[in-house]
């Protein structure tokens, strides 16, 4: 059996497949722990490696979906649209946002002690460049009943830029379109809807929109 040091271990992803290709832990692992750090190409490679047996199973049917979803939001790629609603429940169509200003489509959720622990980065960024032309629009992973948790987590940690959610978990469907699969998670995306940067944390966020709103 695979302990929990296994399978956050810093073991190759060919390594692990190796081992037991026949094992749906192996492709549970896999799925769960490796595909936000995997490109689509090493995704592809896990996969092959793995016994046609578990070809069927939910976990794989995921990771064959993964590469292609990756690809299609790449830098370089335009931004595809989605729409979700917003704290009072009015639906809100992502390509609204976008024309004017450069825009983090951030995912996160109140339960995220990572995304918490951020959001002090994205405040203070926010406040430097909200009048040079830079905008967040935050997507929360929140579950269905939490919506007071949601709100009370955008208020005490003072996010006042755009926020929604389809309070559908891990099935959220704007992270499924945009293939997240561990948060926080962004993208820096152009007026013109063209992803320019992915997963830009504290300074990084800062210095980028640096050399953009110079």
């Amino acid at each position: 059996m695979y302990t929990a040091w296994q399978a956050n271990s810093n073991v190759p992803l060919e390594e692990l497949i190796k081992a037991n290709p026949a094992s749906l832990a192996t492709a549970y692992i896999f799925y769960r722990y490796y595909t936000y750090r995997t490109t689509p190409e090493e995704i592809e490679r896990g996969i092959a490696l793995l016994d046609p047996s578990l070809r069927q199973t939910q976990f794989v049917k995921v990771l064959q979906q993964l590469p292609t979803t990756l690809r299609s939001v790449e830098v370089g790629k335009k931004a595809p649209d989605f729409v979700i609603n917003d704290p009072e429940g009015r639906p809100v169509h992502f390509k609204e946002q976008l024309g004017k200003k450069y825009v983090l489509l951030d995912f996160w959720a109140s339960w995220c002690g990572p995304c918490r622990a951020e959001n002090p980065n994205l405040v203070r960024t926010y406040n430097l460049y909200k009048d040079k032309g830079f905008d967040i629009f935050a997507v929360s992973l929140d579950r269905n009943g939490d919506r007071d948790k949601w709100l009370k987590a955008i208020a005490d940690d003072q996010l006042t830029w755009h926020h929604a959610s389809d309070l559908a978990y891990w099935n959220c469907e704007p992270a499924a379109l945009y293939g997240v699969r561990a948060i926080p998670s962004n993208l820096l995306i152009a007026p013109d809807g063209t992803i320019v940067a992915r997963n830009l944390r504290g300074k990084e966020l800062e210095a980028k929109l640096g050399e953009l709103l110079h």
